[in-house]
């Protein structure tokens, strides 16, 4: 569905993303990974059409997408991002209703026919969120439930793919571990294609059919989830996946 081929961005000092080829195919969740650094968040923004491209082509069903700008409201509102931290991307002084009506408003192709109120109410309840939430002020509410609250803005317009920029790092493991059943269940439920960035490959093994590895700019790595975590070819992937293991261990411990 989503076709990146040969990508190249560059800032002024050094070159972010060095030749990267990915695609996410129709229903599949594609895990991208690497630190902090590696230009992942960078191929992220390139896919939504927030950073112009050195070279290379982003296609959606086999159509190029430049800049967000320039795309047609049907191939923006197909492609919605989830950032990393839910409270800076949500306005706080507005109500979580005003925050979905604004989708709406951005993309009226995509808003429901019927009563708005109660078409917000059934999203926050799809993501898990009591429908009084619709009254609150985003400034009111935890950071799990903030995280909710953009999951619901974006599913609002109907996307088909849905990039989740280190969508659970900022939140605390047990409520990190509630966003990820989340997300695999609306996967299910609304047909969803998924790019999951992370930089911790524990996070992304939950959640990905496919891992693509980046290191400094570059894709090292890529596969089936279970052969990129069960025989990582790049020492760079096995150094990953120990850190994984070391946390782990280490939360159980703490468990304990």
């Amino acid at each position: 569905m989503i076709e990146v081929r040969e990508l190249t961005v560059k800032f002024k000092r050094f070159v972010a993303v060095d030749d990267v080829s990915l695609s996410v195919a129709a229903d599949e969740t594609v895990g991208l990974v690497g630190e902090s650094g590696s230009g992942k968040t960078t191929v992220a923004r390139a896919i939504v059409g927030l950073q112009r491209p050195d070279s290379g082509t982003i296609t959606l069903d086999g159509v190029r997408l430049g800049p967000v700008a320039r795309r047609p409201k049907a191939r923006q509102r197909a492609i919605q991002m989830v950032f990393q931290d839910p409270r800076s991307s949500l306005n706080p002084l507005m109500s979580v209703a005003s925050i979905i009506n604004e989708a709406w408003r951005t993309h009226p192709d995509s808003a429901p026919t019927g009563d708005r109120t109660m078409a917000v109410h059934r999203l926050l309840e799809d993501v898990g969120l009591d429908p009084s939430v619709a009254r609150h002020r985003a400034d009111e509410l935890s950071g799990g439930q903030c995280q909710r609250v953009s999951i619901a803005r974006a599913l609002a317009v109907k996307p088909r793919l849905l990039v989740c920029d280190e969508a659970v790092s900022a939140l605390d493991v047990s409520v990190q571990a509630q966003i990820l059943r989340l997300l695999v269940d609306l996967r299910r439920r609304h047909r969803l294609s998924m790019l999951f960035i992370s930089h911790d490959l524990g996070v992304v093994h939950q959640i990905a059919d496919r891992i693509a590895v980046m290191r400094g700019g570059v894709l090292v790595e890529e596969g089936p989830a279970t052969e990129v975590l069960g025989s990582p070819r790049h020492d760079y992937t096995r150094s990953l996946l120990d850190a994984a293991l070391e946390l782990n261990t280490h939360h159980g411990e703490v468990g304990k």
